[in-house]
C-alpha cells in the first residue's frame, strides 16, 4: 500500500502510472467523485500489493485461495464488495500478494440504526464486533428495542459477533445522569435490567453486551463498578462478552461529569474489553480542532495502559469531520461531514488541503459563496495510519469505530494493510 499526497501537476493518470495501477482502480479504491479535479494535499491510496483476477467459469473463493496460496479471509478482506457465494464471470477481484504475517487485532464498529445495508455488507469483513446503537434503558429496567435485524443478519456470515449496546439515553433526549442513578441504586431494577439483557441476547443471537453509560453522577462511581460486576457475574457463565465504553481520561482524578464515575482501574479488571472514546477534542459545539489529535489520544492510552491490561483496550476511532464557520463564536454549531464529503468540498472550492503534523490530521480553509470563511478538520489515510500505529506501540487489543454508518474506503485499506482482523 502507498499513500500518495497530491502535488502540483499530478493527475490520476500520472499517479496510476507511477505506481503500476490504473485510474479505474484508484477511483474505486478512493471513492473519487471528481477524479479529474485533484487538489494539492489530497491523498490517494494505492493498493498495489495485489493482482487482478478475472473470474472464470468454475472459480470459487476456495479454489482461488489454493491457487494463489492466499487465505480465504485475506481475499474477502481485500474485496469487500463481492458476494463470495455468487461470483460473476468476467468480474475482477484483487488477490493480495503480501501474505506475510501481521498482528491480529479486534475491531468493533458502532452501527447507528438505521444503517444502509450496502455499507454494512462492505464493512463487515473488517469487523470483529458490531454494536448496533442503541437499546435505551428505562427506569423500570426494561429496554427500548431497535430494528437491528438487518445488521445481525448481514454481519453473521462474515464472522462478525454482534454486541447488544445499552445506553442511559432518555427517549428523545441525551445521556441522563438521573436515569443511570435510578438503575445503579435499585437492586430490583438492576436485576430486571440484567434479566432483559440476557433475554434479548438469547432471542436476537447477540454474543454479549456493550455498556455505554455516560455522564454518571460522581457519587455513582462505586455503584457503577458493582453493576458491571453483577453483569459479568451473570453473563460470563453463559459464555457472553462484556465490554464498556469509557470517557477519555488522562488521570484518575480528572474532574468533570463525563469522567469522574469512570473508574479505569476497577472497570478494566472487571470487563472483557474497554472502549476508550478517544475523539471529540474537536466537537460539534466547540472551537475548531482536529477530532482526534494524536497527542491527547496518546495521553489517554498511556494513562489507561498504566492501570489496566492493554489487551483489553480498544482505541476509539472517529469516522467523520467538522466544518466550522469563521470567526468561531462560542456555542455555535459546526457542520458534520463524512471524510469523503470533506475531500469533495475541498475540490468544489478548489482549495489545497494542509496536514498538521502536530495533530497528525488534515485541514483546509475555504470561502463559501456568501463570502464566509470556513475551516474543515477531518481524517485521511495518513491520519488514520498515524493513530493505528498506536495499537502496536501500546500493545492494544484493537480499535473501535464511532461510527461505521459512512463508508470510508481509505480507512479500511490502511487497516487491512497493517493488521489481520480477529473473527469470532
Amino acid at each position: 500500500m502507498v499513500i500518495h499526497r497530491v502535488v502540483q501537476g499530478d493527475t490520476l493518470d500520472s499517479i496510476a502510472k507511477r505506481y503500476g495501477s490504473t485510474p479505474e482502480e484508484l477511483i474505486y479504491q478512493n471513492q473519487l467523485k471528481y477524479p479529474d479535479q485533484l487538489v494539492i494535499g489530497q491523498e490517494i491510496v494505492v493498493d498495489n500489493d495485489n493482482i487482478p483476477h478475472k473470474i472464470q467459469r468454475g472459480d470459487t473463493i476456495y479454489k482461488l485461495s489454493k491457487y494463489y496460496g492466499v487465505s480465504i479471509e485475506n481475499i474477502l478482506n481485500n474485496n469487500p464488495t463481492i458476494d463470495a457465494n455468487n461470483l460473476q464471470i468476467n468480474d475482477i477481484i484483487y488477490i493480495p500478494l503480501n501474505n506475510t504475517s501481521k498482528n491480529k487485532i479486534v475491531v468493533n464498529g458502532y452501527a447507528v440504526i438505521p444503517i444502509d445495508q450496502n455499507i454494512m455488507e462492505r464493512t463487515a469483513p473488517y469487523l470483529t464486533f458490531v454494536s448496533p446503537f442503541s437499546y435505551q434503558v428505562l427506569p423500570d429496567g426494561n429496554l427500548t428495542p431497535i430494528n437491528d435485524t438487518m445488521v445481525l443478519d448481514t454481519s453473521k456470515p462474515y464472522g462478525v459477533a454482534p454486541l447488544l449496546t445499552i445506553t442511559n439515553i432518555e427517549e428523545g433526549a441525551s445521556f441522563s445522569s438521573s436515569l443511570a442513578n435510578i438503575i445503579l441504586n435499585n437492586d430490583d431494577v438492576q436485576n430486571t435490567l440484567i434479566d432483559n439483557i440476557i433475554s434479548t441476547i438469547d432471542t436476537k443471537g447477540y454474543d454479549g453486551v456493550n455498556i455505554d453509560f455516560e455522564y454518571l453522577y460522581p457519587n455513582d462511581r462505586d455503584n457503577y463498578n458493582r453493576f458491571l460486576q453483577n453483569v459479568v457475574d451473570r453473563l460470563h457463565p453463559l459464555g457472553y462478552i462484556v465490554s464498556v465504553a469509557l470517557a477519555p481520561k488522562v488521570s484518575e482524578d480528572q474532574s468533570g461529569l463525563l469522567y469522574e464515575a469512570h473508574d479505569y482501574k476497577t472497570i478494566g479488571s472487571i470487563v472483557d474489553y474497554v472502549i476508550l472514546m478517544t475523539y471529540e477534542w474537536g466537537y460539534l459545539y466547540g472551537p475548531p480542532l482536529a477530532v482526534a489529535p494524536i497527542k491527547p489520544v496518546s495521553q489517554v492510552i498511556e494513562y489507561a495502559t498504566s492501570v489496566m491490561d492493554s489487551k483489553k483496550i480498544l482505541m476509539g476511532m472517529p469516522n467523520y469531520g467538522y466544518d466550522w464557520t469563521l470567526p468561531y463564536e462560542s456555542g455555535t454549531s459546526a457542520e458534520v461531514l463524512t471524510n469523503v464529503q470533506a475531500v469533495n468540498r475541498a475540490v468544489e472550492y478548489k482549495t489545497s488541503i494542509e496536514y498538521d503534523t502536530n495533530s497528525q490530521a488534515p485541514y483546509y480553509y475555504y470561502t463559501d459563496t456568501n463570502g464566509k470563511r470556513h475551516i474543515v478538520w477531518f481524517d485521511n489515510a495518513s491520519s488514520t495510519y498515524a493513530r493505528l500505529m498506536l495499537v502496536d506501540k501500546y500493545n492494544l487489543a484493537g480499535v473501535s469505530y464511532w461510527n461505521i454508518n459512512n463508508y470510508f474506503s481509505q480507512n479500511w485499506l490502511v487497516l487491512n494493510d497493517l493488521f489481520d482482523i480477529e473473527k469470532v
